[in-house]
């Protein structure tokens, strides 16, 4: 017997879950279809996991610099095991909280893998080995994403490492290489350098984090240089092969052709849309690529089926799958809803950490505006100083006409918290003006926003004026 719904959400990650309860909010008869686990790559490999191992991380290189705040911890040691322990704690306790939810909202789940059979009909292999069939009035299409991989020679190469399989890696290697300085990859390359890995990053673009501000790439670059972990930009993996001792990474670039050797490597290139499987080339799904066309409604092009997420490609980012998940669901619904992608915030754990939202200075210009910059450095704050924690700046471009704030870029302590402030002020539309007369509390680390937004207009107060 067929289940019948309002709506079916196909896969539980950030996008489908938060869709389902979205949906379920509004009175829908609700199935959530998911494979694997609730919370997707994200929870369950993804942003969860890795955030879990980066704050161990944290705790581990705070020690090195406890000296300097007069406390010795002379002989401290690392548990890996426990280390690894507490990522999956941590990981189990939100997705129990993830299962709570779905169940809490009364969303009918169901284990196995869904296709279309129509496009408001889907057939689901069931994880037990059944299957169910499932009507709905609108269906959504929350499958999320696969990691990346490009045509390297050796990229197959047995032992070579995904994220995921890097999530549990054990023990800690003695030096690894990670091709992609991404998000991804950065984030890595600051875990294993805490616990005493050797790493190389190896990025083919000309800066690390190459969708980010160029300053905020080339400023990392530098700190990492400083940390021990070595950074080679502008440079291509051509293969991988397998030695006694582990790996040789052959590389070009514009130094030339070189190669070298790790006990491990990593690929953190990215990652693809997953559409793979789901019919919807039978029910005349428009593509592009491997992602799902879709309006800034996520309605597709086939009545009553919308996509989400890592799935349609774009900005294939948690937090903004939720949000695509919810405003899909609403205009299921009957809703008048539409995605705004001006205020996105992007956020990188690496150390130092890396934030941003709206437009890069190039992208400003790019777009016909005439801009002005402001920075202001964290030696100049006084939070920074007391936490000891001063390397890096924040970044403020501004159109010249009206003050208007285009953008904001971080690197250095907490910015990933500090963000917020910065992507409600683009979602305002707010001014340099806007900025100066907001008070910000004293001394912390939000003040250095205000300044860098003072300095477009070379008000800054704890800096001295700049020649411009």
């Amino acid at each position: 017997m067929a289940i019948d719904c309002d709506v079916a959400v196909v896969g539980g990650g950030p996008g489908g879950y938060v869709a389902a309860i979205r949906a379920a909010q509004l009175g829908a008869r609700t199935v959530l279809v998911e494979r694997e686990l609730l919370g997707g790559t994200c929870l369950n490999w993804g942003c969860i996991p890795s955030k879990a191992l980066l704050e161990s991380a944290a705790r581990m290189r705070s020690l090195g610099d406890m000296a300097q705040f007069g406390i010795d911890v002379a002989g401290h040691t690392v548990d890996w095991v426990q280390v690894q322990a507490r990522k999956d704690k941590v990981v189990r306790q939100l997705r129990n909280g993830v299962q709570g939810l779905v169940r809490g909202n009364g969303i009918t789940l169901v284990q196995g893998t869904g296709s279309f059979v129509e496009p408001r009909r889907l057939r689901v292999q069931k994880s037990d080995g059944g299957t169910e069939e499932i009507t709905a009035r609108s269906v959504v299409i929350a499958t999320g994403s696969t990691e990346a991989r490009p045509p390297v020679q050796g990229l197959d190469t047995p032992g070579v490492l995904t994220s995921r399989e890097a999530l549990s890696l054990s023990p800690v290697p003695e030096s690894i290489a990670i091709m992609g300085g991404g998000a991804i990859g950065v984030e890595f390359a600051t875990v294993f350098r805490a616990f005493g890995s050797k790493v190389t990053v190896i990025e083919m673009m000309p800066t690390l984090l190459p969708l980010e501000d160029a300053e905020m790439g080339r400023a990392l670059a530098t700190s990492f240089q400083k940390q021990g972990i070595a950074v080679k930009t502008g440079t291509r993996v051509t293969r991988i092969g397998q030695t006694e001792r582990g790996y040789a990474v052959s590389m070009a670039g514009e130094a030339g052709e070189e190669t070298l050797e790790a006990e491990k490597v990593l690929v953190a290139v990215g990652r693809w849309p997953y559409t793979e499987g789901l019919g919807l080339e039978r029910i005349g799904v428009a593509m592009d690529r491997r992602a799902v066309k879709v309006d800034n409604r996520m309605r597709t092009n086939v009545d009553g089926v919308y996509a989400v997420g890592d799935a349609i490609g774009g900005y294939m980012l948690a937090h903004v799958a939720s949000t695509e998940g919810e405003v899909a669901v609403e205009n299921a619904l009957g809703h008048d809803s539409e995605m705004d992608y001006r205020a996105v915030p992007g956020v990188v754990f690496c150390h130092p950490q890396v934030s941003s939202v709206g437009l890069t200075e190039e992208r400003a210009r790019q777009a016909g505006h005439t801009v002005r910059v402001g920075r202001f450095p964290w030696i100049a704050n006084s939070k920074a100083v007391a936490i000891g924690q001063t390397e890096g700046f924040v970044k403020v471009v501004a159109e010249e006409r009206y003050g208007q704030v285009l953008g904001i870029h971080m690197i250095g302590p907490e910015v990933t918290d500090l963000i917020a402030e910065a992507t409600l002020a683009i979602n305002l539309e707010t001014t340099v003006e806007d900025f100066a007369k907001t008070i910000h509390a004293h001394p912390t680390l939000p003040e250095a926003v205000r300044e860098a937004a003072l300095d477009v207009e070379g008000r800054a107060v704890h800096i001295l004026k700049r020649r411009r």
